[in-house]
């Protein structure tokens, strides 16, 4: 997607002139940013774009943000070393891609604006340390898992098997996955768990739970994301209460969610790039915990699948789709 299409999906909420390229034979700072598709990440890039703006990095004038979509893994590789040719100053990504682009570069910074487990993955050393030419923001998505089962237990009360999907090639959803299921040994649940790698594999796991679970959680991924639309039809249509990591999954149709809020991540991701642009070292910044987190719950999906929510939680809820 080029860089016009991509501020008209924006929606205009931020505009600036695409033809100013700052001053004749000068060659702007560049930015690169690597994600998996434009309809997903584009309102919390947004975020990103109005706090760089807020600093002072207004593109076309004193940065240039070059905008690519991978729309799978398969074409990170690629798109890291056109990075690398351009060159960049710095790689602005997420989590799933940041080992792929690592390997096309030690020099350039790569700064991750959201990651599951950012030490347990083996994206950095350490937090307070990260080391290398990385860091970012971490999502704390495997300290979540015990939450987020008892956010799930409190709509169903009675929950004794449970399906979690999980996107098996990803690593770092295979430690939230580890999480869930210690957590789940505390509730007394049994975990199902539905394992894809690709797009093609979503219809038939939830073929083999089919009646049989009372409820799915759903590990994040680049694949659940961009996927969303599916996963959460057959959830309807299975009559199945569904929990996500993000609000933007709630707003999509899924019953709930509980994560951290992903624009404030965003914005907080711009921060560290803007750093970076000023001469620190992505070793000595070190990876940034969510200071925001969203629970969110769809009340139409609530009484399309028969689910009633508890007045308690309704009131603790940060967002609510009537």
């Amino acid at each position: 997607m080029h860089r016009r299409a991509f501020f008209t999906l924006l929606g205009g909420a931020i505009a600036w002139p695409l033809a100013a390229r700052g001053q004749p034979g000068t060659k702007l700072p560049t930015v690169g940013l690597l994600f998996a598709d434009a309809a997903t990440f584009a309102p919390w890039i947004a975020a990103f774009i109005e706090r760089s703006n807020a600093l002072g990095w207004s593109d076309g004038r004193t940065v240039a943000f070059e905008y690519r979509w991978s729309n799978g893994p398969e074409r990170d590789a690629e798109i890291a070393a056109e990075f690398v040719r351009l060159p960049v100053e710095v790689i602005l990504t997420d989590g799933p891609s940041v080992s792929t682009v690592k390997r096309a570069t030690s020099a350039i910074p790569i700064v991750f604006a959201l990651a599951s487990d950012p030490v347990g993955g083996g994206l950095v050393a350490s937090l307070a340390h990260p080391g290398g030419n990385v860091t970012g923001l971490s999502l704390q998505s495997t300290d979540l898992g015990g939450k987020r089962m008892e956010l799930l237990r409190e709509v169903i009360p009675h929950l004794r098997r449970m399906a979690v999907m999980v996107d098996v090639g990803f690593a770092q959803s295979a430690l939230e996955l580890r999480e869930a299921r210690a957590a789940a040994r505390t509730f007394g649940i049994e975990i199902v768990p539905l394992e894809i790698r690709r797009a093609e594999d979503i219809v038939p796991v939830f073929a083999t739970v089919s009646g049989s679970a009372e409820a799915l959680y759903v590990v994040g991924s680049a694949l659940v994301d961009t996927n969303r639309t599916r996963i959460i039809k057959l959830a309807s249509d299975a009559r199945l209460p569904t929990l996500f990591s993000n609000l933007d999954h709630v707003k999509a149709g899924a019953l709930m969610s509980y994560g951290a809020n992903f624009p404030d991540l965003f914005r907080r991701s711009a921060d560290l790039v803007d750093k970076i642009l000023r001469g620190a070292k992505p070793a000595d910044l070190p990876v940034e915990q969510p200071v925001k987190f969203d629970l969110a719950l769809n009340l139409k999906t609530a009484r399309a699948i028969g689910v009633s929510i508890p007045a308690t939680l309704l009131a603790r809820a940060d967002e609510v789709i009537e």
